[in-house]
This record gives structure tokens, sequence and C-alpha cells, in this order.
């Protein structure tokens, strides 16, 4: 062993997308490298270190009974427990099930569906252990990623804004898109991604998920307003974090 801080990296169901942030750190993940032992991390290195790890970075949901039991030995395995991303935090895209019925799904995709073994919902990593702390996005940020690194390793709280994306809209001098006619999920939306789509005249998509206590009713009418129809705005509450207890509670209400 190094004496250095375990750090590994876990996936569940996910893209992969959020593990492939930390690889493009570029710079900064030689000094994170040189920082930590990377104990596994299968994305990066075939190094299998046997735990326990000081940090754990979780991506992906559990969307099988594999992940179920994998999520529990991981969390006993470690000292600190990170979720990253929609998946991990949210259920992610693949949450989309929890409100359709799986068994057709699988039907009408798969040739031969009695070999698809799944659960009948995809849930975030905090319904079935303690997570210590979330990092929103799909995919997560770079720079926030390394803020939350570098806050464990130095053992202070990770400086992670708690704000929607229209205060990133005003730090960057963008003018509201709502305001010129755009459905934007930027109120409800936590911040994170430096509210690139809106600087684009594009409407956020809501990718960090909902801020703690989002005025979704208020929000849907606004949108409504605008000329979007009940069905128009339930398929914008349905994207990345579709099952988050916000929006999901939303999307019941319709």
């Amino acid at each position: 062993m190094s004496g250095k801080p375990t750090l590994a990296v876990w996936k569940l169901a996910s893209c992969d997308g959020c593990q492939l942030s930390l690889l493009d750190c570029e710079d900064e993940l030689l000094a994170v490298a040189g920082a930590v032992e990377i104990a596994h991390f299968t994305e990066a290195s075939s190094a299998d270190v046997e735990g326990p790890y000081d940090v754990s970075l979780v991506e992906g949901s559990v969307t099988t009974e594999r992940d179920a039991r994998r999520i529990t030995e991981i969390r006993a395995a470690s000292r600190l427990l990170v979720t990253i991303g929609a998946c991990a935090t949210a259920g992610g895209i693949q949450a989309l099930r929890n409100f359709a019925d799986v068994a057709e799904f699988t039907s009408v995709v798969y040739a031969r569906p009695e070999f698809i073994s799944t659960l009948a919902t995809s849930t975030p990593v905090s319904d079935h252990v303690k997570v210590d702390f979330e990092l929103r996005g799909c995919p997560i940020d770079r720079r926030q990623l390394l803020e939350l690194l570098t806050a464990l390793l130095t053992g202070r709280k990770p400086r992670i804004p708690a704000h929607s994306v229209c205060y990133e809209c005003k730090l960057r001098g963008t003018s509201c898109v709502m305001v010129r006619g755009t459905p934007c999920l930027g109120p409800i939306t936590q911040a994170g991604c430096g509210a690139i789509c809106p600087a684009f005249n594009r409407g956020c998509y809501g990718c960090f998920g909902p801020v703690a206590a989002p005025k979704v009713a208020a929000l849907t009418a606004e949108f409504q307003r605008l000329g979007m129809s009940e069905k128009e705005v339930d398929r914008v509450l349905a994207t990345f974090n579709a099952a988050a207890p916000a929006l999901a509670a939303a999307r019941d209400t319709k």
C-alpha cells in the first residue's frame, strides 16, 4: 500500500459518461492520480485493490438484482460514498421505465425477452444505501468533480453550488430565454453546467436535476401560458432526472 488515500470508481447501470469526465480532467488528472491510490477504476486501469476504500465514486442506477447486491458491498467497503451523475442520483434516463410496463418494453425490443433480467424500476443509489455526497449532472461537470476531490483530500466541505441555472445565466450576462418565449427548466434546475443551453438561445433541459425547493407547478403553468400542451410539458419533465421526487410528483398529478 502507498499510504495515500484510496479512491475507487464503480459503474452500475449507466453510459460511462460521468467516469469519462474524470478522464477528461486532462492536466489536472496527473495531480489527482498523484494524490491518491486508484484502487479500482475499470475505465482507466487494470488495478483491482481490495478495500476498504477511503472514497468510492459510484456512477449508475440500480436496475438489476446484481446492482442491488453490488452497491451494498461497495457501501460496506467505503468510508465515503459519493454518487456521480443523474443515473446514480435520480435513476437516470432508464428510470422512465418506472412510469410504464417493463415487460411490455422488453417484449417489443428483444427477440428473446425471457433472457432479460431486470428490476421493474431504476432507482438512485440513495434508495438502497447511505450516500455521503451527491454530484449531479448528465454528465457531471469536471470542475465540480475536481472541487469535490480536492475538498475530500484536504478535509473540507465541497463548495458545490445549490442555486439555480438562472443565477448562472446572470453571471455570464445571458438574457432570459423565457422572456423571449422559449420554455426553460433553468428556474428549477441546480446550477453546474455554466448555463450552456440558454447561452445558445435554447431552454435548459434540466441535466443537473431540481434545486432543493423547486416551484415546478408555477413553471409548468408558465410553459402552458407559452402555448405548450400538457403532453409537451410532460415530455420536458421526462428526461435525465424524470424520477427525481419533485419532477415525478409533478408528472403524477397530470
